[in-house]
């Protein structure tokens, strides 16, 4: 089938796929590729891990075959978990946990080689953030945006690696779009849903390229139609944005990594209280509860809107808690897994108490461009601390370098229990050279 009316999605097509893509390119895919995957692989330990393996173990002990779409939905679920996974802040989605696993199964399927591989991670970065950018900050106060930007950005990078031409991968965008969903009601009990919105939206974007490659259409108007996308999801929808800054970096290239296990929206003021931590220990100060009279938070309006939890109950809830993350950002040396626990919830529950998070500026007016936070930490003593940040660690004004990108990948292959993780890990830096990809060091 031709496609005859003018449309925004086979404009978003062509825009990506006329995009140069240089060496560098290819290494930086290769790093939030290794991201990507380590936080699969370390998404197996935790409690929904171990039901989606269940899941997923059930169909094979049945002799099921578990197509690309199943396991996609997996690895993109997995990837999802441990709240440690990429975010790119103008789109707020998280691209790495859609994009990568579905390239990564149809890569492995097919015996696609490194360039190519990572030019359909590139490819489905941009096509995910892209319509991100696109939808407005209305639709986030209700909707998961990568639950509802990433199968595009699933099917984008699914036509790469089917090779599919234009009006196919068009095809495949307006199916995946048409599979859009995903609610935010979970937060208000800490259900595991979150992870389910990742692995289908990896898995819908897989079904819809696949399906686009045996001729089966969508609609080219996914996005722009008068029964589409932007009309029903999005009322400040802004759709020139998909097609903003042609000649810009790929969006891949602006894409944070978290360097803590905590919602991005915590990461600015975590990275503000270890500053404090960090100038009262160099006076030689360790810093207690009972030390502390006030702590104030500025923050912009998303972080209130998912992350005001003064009391979580559960380790989920603890990593959408900005009460909790600064006062564990205070606290600890190291704000890791351990500082969610359920040990860490009673041990920092004093402090937390005191942290009162309120809306500022630069931080709100700057938001998502710039996501920044400020913290004060009034003593009893009567001196107060401040520290602010205009953009969290792992930003790209703030990057991890490559050898703190190699060292997460270290301590999560460790916590998934991979005795030697050095050799994947080289395995997977090599891709940009051509090498073929690495076997998952992970039984599914």
């Amino acid at each position: 089938m031709t496609l005859e009316a003018p449309s925004l999605t086979r404009s978003l097509v062509e825009l990506i796929r006329t995009k140069p893509v240089t060496d560098a390119d290819l290494s930086a895919a290769a790093l939030f590729t290794l991201d990507a995957i380590a936080n699969t692989c370390a998404g197996q330990n935790s409690e929904p891990g171990k039901a989606l393996l269940a899941w997923y173990g059930q169909g094979r002990a049945k002799n099921m075959a578990q197509d690309t779409g199943k396991r996609a939905f997996l690895l993109g679920a997995l990837t999802h978990i441990l709240e440690t996974d990429d975010l790119h802040r103008r789109s707020v989605v998280h691209p790495g946990c859609v994009v990568v696993p579905t390239a990564w199964v149809l890569a492995a399927e097919h015996g696609i080689k490194g360039r190519e591989f990572l030019t359909a991670i590139l490819h489905g970065f941009d096509a995910t953030t892209r319509v991100g950018m696109a939808v407005g900050a209305e639709h986030y106060k209700i909707w998961h945006n990568t639950a509802t930007c990433g199968p595009f950005g699933s099917a984008m990078a699914a036509a790469a690696l089917l090779g599919l031409d234009d009006e196919a991968a068009t095809h495949a965008l307006g199916n995946a779009g048409s599979q859009a969903s995903g609610l935010w009601e979970f937060l208000e009990t800490g259900a595991m849903t979150k992870h389910l919105h990742a692995g289908h939206a990896a898995e819908a974007g897989v079904r819809a390229a696949e399906l686009a490659a045996h001729g089966f259409t969508g609609p080219p108007q996914i996005l722009e139609g008068d029964k589409g996308f932007f009309k029903a999801a999005c009322p400040d929808a802004q759709p020139e944005a998909v097609l903003g800054e042609p000649d810009g970096p790929w969006q891949l290239a602006v894409t944070s990594i978290k360097p803590w296990p905590s919602c991005r929206h915590t990461h600015p003021a975590i990275d503000a209280a270890q500053g404090i931590r960090e100038e009262l220990k160099a006076r030689g100060i360790s810093l207690d509860a009972e030390m502390v009279q006030s702590i104030d938070v500025g923050v912009y309006q998303a972080t209130l809107d998912v992350c005001d939890r003064i009391n979580p109950t559960t380790e989920y809830e603890a990593k959408f808690s900005i009460q909790h993350t600064v006062a564990a950002g205070l606290l600890c040396d190291k704000v890791d897994f351990v500082a969610f626990g359920e040990g860490a919830r009673s041990t920092l529950a004093s402090l937390r108490s005191k942290v009162r998070p309120f809306r500022q500026d630069p931080y709100a007016t700057d938001y998502p461009r710039a996501w920044g936070s400020s913290v004060s930490v009034t003593l009893t003593t009567g001196e107060t601390l401040t520290q602010a940040r205009t953009h969290a660690k792992g930003d790209p004004e703030a990057a991890l370098s490559a050898d703190e990108m190699i060292d997460k990948a270290h301590m999560l292959l460790t916590h998934a229990g991979v005795a030697k993780p050095t050799p994947f890990i080289d395995a997977v830096l090599k891709l940009p050279h051509g090498g073929a990809l690495p076997d998952l060091p992970m039984t599914f």
